[in-house]
């Protein structure tokens, strides 16, 4: 599997997420030898949980899956740069690499506005890959938008 596969992964989650008439924010959960552990779309509007992000759902996921907090060893793929809660969210679990595809300029919380893990509280601070996937997830953000204008 290559960064585009699981991030095409990512991008299916996102564009169902539109279809449900939420946010097209897809993630994925990828193993260190290349599995998908877990996945998931945006859900905060059909769960009425403002924390229900597809970052937050997929960690969920995995832990769950796994049976443990803790995410070592793993990889994971977002459509959008995660805001701070995610950020935050991805630290504690320990994610290993964070790819993202657009960047969030009014939202995000990795290499925008709050930079989560360049402050000196931040326990564990991924490796950062961005602009994987960023033209089609920052076109899919765009349509989705501007059908709600």
């Amino acid at each position: 599997m290559t960064h585009a596969t699981h991030m095409d992964r990512a991008l299916a989650q996102a564009r169902a997420a539109a279809l449900r008439g939420e946010v097209p924010v897809g993630a994925v959960i990828v193993s260190a030898a290349g599995d998908v552990v877990a996945e998931a779309g945006n859900r905060t509007r059909a769960w009425s949980d403002p924390t229900a992000h597809a970052e937050m759902l997929a960690i969920r996921a995995a832990c769950a899956a796994l049976g443990q907090e803790r995410l070592t060893g793993h990889d994971l793929y977002v459509t959008l740069e995660p805001c701070p809660m995610c950020a935050a969210a991805i630290s504690f679990a320990r994610i290993r690499r964070l790819y993202f595809g657009a960047a969030d300029p009014k939202s995000g919380g990795v290499l925008q506005g709050a930079r989560v893990y360049a402050h000196p509280q931040c326990h564990h601070a991924p490796e950062v890959y961005d602009g994987i996937g960023e033209a089609q997830s920052a076109a899919l953000l765009r349509d989705f938008f501007a059908g709600r204008r």
